[in-house]
């Protein structure tokens, strides 16, 4: 049974997300000095590292939390001043080379899909980058209601190609969101390193993705791989 599709995470294999992750650092600094808590690069850098490492669903509340140390009201003051400060935020980085290596893959006859934990507003965004029309499905989290790791989110995307989970590569920078829920039901998963989750590892070999790149070249290697791979057996 050959591949026939790929599915991207956005933030991370598209979206290089370099300054989005600053400003929400910036804010959360910020929001902490407003607090009467100093805030420094090493303390945010530290507090990723922790969140990261624990595999925080949110690693951003997470790092609120560390940097509040545990203080309820605190917490979600700083967290309303966050939102404030970046929730309308308009950045988006294309990661160098992502959209050829999307038109080629198109041109082998590959269905192209999303599974992202996203507002519907990306879609804007991925089609001022000129790359929107490329994906066949656009599995946003602010559009389908479904938001990764639930396998639902995957399986929706399968779905929609009309294709088999087994069918189906998955590209994602998170271990527990993307690489986890692919691989338990049955699709191949490859994890693009970069961004504040660039040192997440897995925790036990059922986590273990089927290829670690950190580069456009490393990622389309690794999924030719996969499909000659497949092929061959």
């Amino acid at each position: 049974m050959p591949y026939r599709a790929v599915l991207f995470d956005v933030g991370g294999p598209i979206d290089l997300e370099f300054a989005w992750e600053s400003a929400v650092d910036g804010a959360i600094a910020s929001a902490c000095g407003l607090e009467g808590i100093r805030v420094d690069q090493a303390a945010i850098d530290e507090a990723s590292e922790v969140a990261v490492a624990a595999f925080a669903p949110d690693a951003y509340a997470h790092m609120v939390e560390t940097l509040c140390g545990g203080d309820p009201r605190t917490i979600e003051r700083v967290r309303q001043r966050v939102r404030a400060m970046v929730g309308n935020l308009e950045v988006f980085q294309l990661r160098p080379e992502i959209d050829g290596l999307l038109r080629r893959l198109r041109e082998r006859g590959l269905a192209l899909g999303i599974v992202a934990n996203q507002p519907e507003a990306a879609r804007a965004r991925l089609d001022r980058a000129g790359i929107d029309g490329l994906f066949d499905h656009h599995g946003l989290s602010g559009v389908t209601g479904l938001r990764k790791p639930d396998p639902r989110a995957f399986l929706a995307a399968a779905e929609a190609l009309g294709v088999s989970p087994a069918e189906c590569i998955m590209v994602g920078d998170r271990i527990d969101n993307d690489i986890v829920p692919a691989k338990a039901l049955g699709m191949a998963a490859i994890q693009l390193r970069g961004g504040r989750h660039r040192r997440q590892r897995p925790r036990d070999p059922a986590e273990e993705p089927d290829a670690v790149v950190t580069d456009v070249p490393e990622l389309e290697s690794a999924i030719l791989d996969l499909l000659d791979r497949r092929q061959a057996g």
